[in-house]
Order: structure tokens, then sequence, then C-alpha cells
């Protein structure tokens, strides 16, 4: 799987707002993910916010949305001929658990870095996802660090696409929130 991150902090940069007007806090009830329209939209987004916000989970999920990401770059999906058709996009804002939060914009780096590391080891084609470290309000005098996950799929078909983009949600979801044993 194609996996990069980056830091966008300071100036005119996207924030994370953490409890914004609609928020559904999915760490009490992960199980009500499949209730949010995004969810219905793509099938696997309520499987992978469910399990980043379970209670055994290192982080919790604040916002997420389906769009259509535009013209894309094949070359950037390891993709070819017909396989770049269709595409779809989502995001998702990944916030650490109080416990373990980020002390330092490095730890926040050597967190992202770490996890692309273990995407780029999937052996997923047609897919990428850009991590996005943030600014995140959490209340008005809590700020803290958080990332934005880009994830875009293409496919031959609108259905392909959208069976990637499940399988790239689902794999950063194993690859952040394991299974407990």
């Amino acid at each position: 799987m194609e996996a990069d991150w980056e830091f966008e902090i300071g100036g005119d940069a996207a924030v994370i707002e953490a409890h914004w007007p609609g928020f559904v806090d999915l760490r009490i009830e992960p199980q009500r993910a499949i209730e949010l329209a995004e969810a219905r939209q793509l099938p696997g987004l309520a499987d992978a916010l469910a399990r980043l916000n379970a209670i055994n989970s290192p982080v919790w999920t604040c916002k997420a949305d389906v769009f259509d990401p535009g013209p894309i770059d094949p070359d950037e999906l390891d993709a070819v001929g017909e396989e770049a058709t269709n595409a779809i996009a989502c995001y998702v804002d990944i916030l650490m658990r109080g416990d373990r939060q980020w002390n330092s914009p490095i730890e926040a780096e050597r967190y992202c870095k770490a996890l692309c590391a273990r995407l780029r080891e999937m052996q997923f084609r047609r897919c990428r996802v850009d991590l996005v470290v943030r600014v995140a309000h959490f209340e008005p005098d809590l700020n803290d660090l958080g990332v934005t996950a880009y994830f875009t799929a293409c496919g031959r078909f609108e259905s392909d696409a959208s069976g990637r983009l499940a399988e790239c949600l689902a794999a950063l979801a194993a690859a952040i929130a394991p299974e407990p044993n």
C-alpha cells in the first residue's frame, strides 16, 4: 500500500475540531458507527471506525467523510490502465486517547513514520493513505496534535474502488488497533 505522512501546523493550516456540532462519541458505543451517514455511503467505514474507537484502541475518531477525489494519478495508487477509471476517497480524524497523548511533535512524527512503514509492507495496490499531523482543538484552551488520515482508492468500476477503499480502511484499523489475543 502506498503510504506517506506530513505536518500541517500553524498559519492557515486546517485544524481538527474534536467536539464539533454533530459529533458522535463512538468511544462510548463504537457499534453506533453504522448509524453515521458516511458509513452508509462507504462499506467498511463503520467497521474501521468501530475498531478504531474500541475500548482497547490507542486512538479514537472524531470525524469522517467520504468524497470524490477528482482526477487521480494512477502511479500514486499503483494502478494501471482501466484500474484507475473510478476513484473514491475518505478521511478520518484520529486522536490519541488521553492516556496516550503525544508529548511533542517528534512523538507524532515517530508514530506516523512507523505506521506508514507497517502499511507499506501490505501488498495492496490501487490505494494509498496520507497521514497529516494537525493541531486538534478539544476545548477552548486545550489543544493537542491529531492526524487526519486521507484514503484514496481506485478500480475499474465504482464497486471495485469502494471495495478497495474498505480494505484500505480495515488495514489501517488493524495496524493501529490490533485485535486483542
